[in-house]
C-alpha cells in the first residue's frame, strides 16, 4: 500500500509527548531526550600504593648502610670503641624502643578514655581545666619537667616514663575531643531514634567517625615519644640519648653521630608505621569518594 514506509508526525515525536486536537503535550516532568542519569559509581580511592610501602624504607636502609659502611672504614679510638662495644649501641636503641612503646601506650589508656569522658554532657566544664592542665605539661621544657620528677621520685626508668607520658598526653586528648564534637548532630539523633543506647551510639557512631582524628593525634604523640625518650638519660631511664650525651660530653664525633642518625631513623621509621596503620584502621565509609 501507498502509506507503507511512510512515517507521520506522531510516529517522529519524541517519546512522552502526544498530541491532543493537534497539539502537542508532553507528560509532566519528561524533556526530550532526558533519561534519568546512572547513580554515580563509588570510586574507592586507593590508599596504599607501592610507594607509600617502598619509598621510606628503602631510603632508611640507604642510610644505615651508608652509616654502617662509614663505620667500618672509620678509625675509632679507645673510647669510641669502648662506647660503641659489647652490645651498647643494641642495648640504647632497645631501651628506647621500650620507652616509647610503654609510654604510648599509657598515653592511649589515659587521653582517649578522658576525651570520651569530658565530651559526655556531665564532664562538659571540666574540659577547660583539664585541656589547660594538658597544656601545661607540654608547655615545661620536656628536661625541666624531668628533672622534677627526678627529684620527687629519683634516678630510673620510672621518672623518665612519667615524663615522656606527660609531655605526650596532648595531642591525643586534643584530638579526641575535636573528633568526637566534630561529629553531625543529626547523625547523633538519628541513632538514638532508632533506640540506640547511648553507649551503642559512642561505640557504633561517634568513635568510628572520631578515628581519622585521634589516629593523627597518635602519630603526633609517637614521634614525640621518640624525641623525648633522648632525654631519658639524664634520668637514668637510658636510650640512645645515652649515645649522644656520650658523644657530647667526651668530644667523640662517631659516636654523637650514631646516636643521632639512630634516633632520626627510629622517628621516620615509626612516622610512616603509623601512617599505615592511620590508612589501615580509618572506617571504610569514610574511604570513598565520589
Amino acid at each position: 500500500m501507498r502509506g507503507e514506509g511512510l512515517t507521520t508526525s506522531s510516529d517522529r515525536r519524541p517519546q512522552g509527548e502526544h498530541e491532543v486536537k493537534g497539539h502537542a503535550f508532553r507528560d509532566e516532568g519528561e524533556a526530550p531526550g532526558d533519561q534519568e542519569p546512572p547513580p554515580p559509581r563509588a570510586v574507592t580511592r586507593r590508599l596504599i600504593g607501592w610507594q607509600k610501602l617502598t619509598f621510606l624504607p628503602v631510603v632508611l636502609i640507604a642510610v644505615l648502610l651508608a652509616t654502617w659502611l662509614w663505620f667500618e672504614q672509620a678509625d675509632l679510638d679507645p673510647l669510641s670503641e669502648n662506647a660503641l662495644s659489647d652490645g651498647q649501641v643494641s642495648k640504647a636503641l632497645w631501651q628506647h624502643i621500650e620507652l616509647t612503646v610503654i609510654s604510648t601506650f599509657f598515653v592511649l589508656i589515659i587521653a582517649i578514655p578522658l576525651g570520651i569522658l569530658l565530651t559526655r554532657k556531665a564532664m562538659r566544664k571540666a574540659t577547660p581545666v583539664a585541656m589547660a592542665v594538658a597544656n601545661m605539661g607540654q608547655a615545661t621544657p620536656a628536661i625541666g619537667l624531668l628533672a622534677l620528677l627526678v627529684i620527687w621520685l629519683g634516678i630510673g626508668r620510672k621518672a623518665a616514663l612519667i615524663g615522656i607520658i606527660i609531655y605526650a598526653i596532648l595531642p591525643v586528648l586534643s584530638n579526641t575531643i575535636a573528633g568526637l564534637k566534630a561529629n553531625d548532630p543529626t547523625l547523633l539523633e538519628a541513632a538514638r531514634g532508632i533506640g540506640m543506647s547511648p553507649l551503642g551510639v559512642l561505640s557504633r557512631v561517634e568513635l568510628p567517625l572520631a578515628v581519622p582524628l585521634i589516629l593523627a593525634g597518635v602519630r603526633t604523640a609517637l614521634v614525640l615519644n621518640v624525641g623525648t625518650a633522648t632525654l631519658a638519660t639524664f634520668g637514668g631511664g637510658g636510650g640512645l640519648g645515652v649515645l649522644i650525651t656520650t658523644g657530647i660530653t667526651n668530644q667523640r664525633m662517631p659516636v654523637l653521630m650514631l646516636g643521632s642518625i639512630l634516633t632520626v631513623v627510629l622517628a621516620l621509621l615509626v612516622d610512616w608505621l603509623a601512617s599505615l596503620a592511620e590508612l589501615l584502621l580509618r572506617p571504610r565509609g569514610l574511604e570513598v569518594g565520589t
